[in-house]
């Protein structure tokens, strides 16, 4: 079978579990990206099955989103807080921009390779002020290595270290910028000691191309004067407290009233 950059396909050998998209091909070799998981990956190309189409679960996972959203526009306006979205894939980067559009958040969102987040994300967060910043994109566990604390066992957890501990060197406090970090089957461990409120993942399993966006909104539509539910927050991802978990934190909206029209 003939295959293509751009192509749809799964894998026989983990009985076409994962959705991906051939993003480069090198002899026998192709790479591989997830379609709705933050994931790469490579495969010999006669371990591949071409899938001729598919439809992402962004339209069912937006509108959970808005339907969950407990706002009283009838009396009360609200400011939403801001989210910087720093993502090392422009694919993903789209597709949670369009879901900050949809929940009607105000988000700045870059196309940024994970090695260069950590020297780039100071004057990143002097430029956009954010009350929250998301840094994601790709990474993977190599559970061959078979060391989980190792962190040369793992793509690009080390450049999300290296992001979070610059950005939480700009801001100190946890309550003033809100962190979220991580990727496909991350460190979350060493990502919470480096400073972030959120991270990926609990179970080194791999999260949904929009969980790093569910999270920032979320934060950005709740009351700066309240905590957040954080099972609840949590919950709303694809894979819950295996694959995203955090600290306890406050929202970032302001509430107001009356409302005008």
């Amino acid at each position: 079978m003939n295959f293509r950059i751009g192509d749809l396909v799964t894998r026989i050998s983990h009985k076409h579990d994962i959705l991906f998209k051939i993003v480069s091909i090198e002899g026998n070799t192709v790479f591989l990206k997830g379609v709705d998981l933050r994931l790469v990956a490579d495969s010999d190309i006669d371990d591949l099955v071409k899938v001729d189409e598919h439809v992402t679960e962004d339209a069912l996972i937006i509108e959970k989103n808005v339907r969950d959203l407990n706002i009283d526009r009838s009396q009360y306006f609200y400011l939403p807080g801001k989210i910087l979205h720093i993502d090392g894939d422009n694919d993903y980067l789209e597709r949670c921009m369009k879901f900050y559009e949809d929940m009607r958040v105000k988000a700045n969102g870059i196309s940024l390779s994970e090695i260069d987040m950590g020297s780039k994300i100071t004057s990143l967060l002097k430029e956009f002020e954010p009350d929250i910043v998301v840094i994601t994109g790709h990474d993977a566990y190599y559970s061959k290595k078979n060391d989980i604390s190792d962190l040369n066992n793992y793509q690009n957890t080390s450049n999300f270290i290296d992001a979070v501990k610059m950005a939480r060197k700009y801001e100190k406090s946890h309550d003033k910028l809100i962190i979220i970090a991580g990727a496909c089957q991350s460190n979350y461990e060493e990502l919470i000691r480096a400073g972030a409120n959120f991270a990926s993942s609990p179970k080194r399993i791999n999260i949904h191309a929009l969980d790093p966006a569910i999270i920032a909104s979320s934060i950005a539509l709740s009351d700066r004067n309240k905590s957040i539910d954080l099972i609840h927050l949590i919950d709303r991802t694809k894979y819950g407290k295996d694959g995203i978990g955090g600290i306890i934190t406050n929202g970032t909206m302001y509430v107001g009233y009356p409302r005008w029209h």
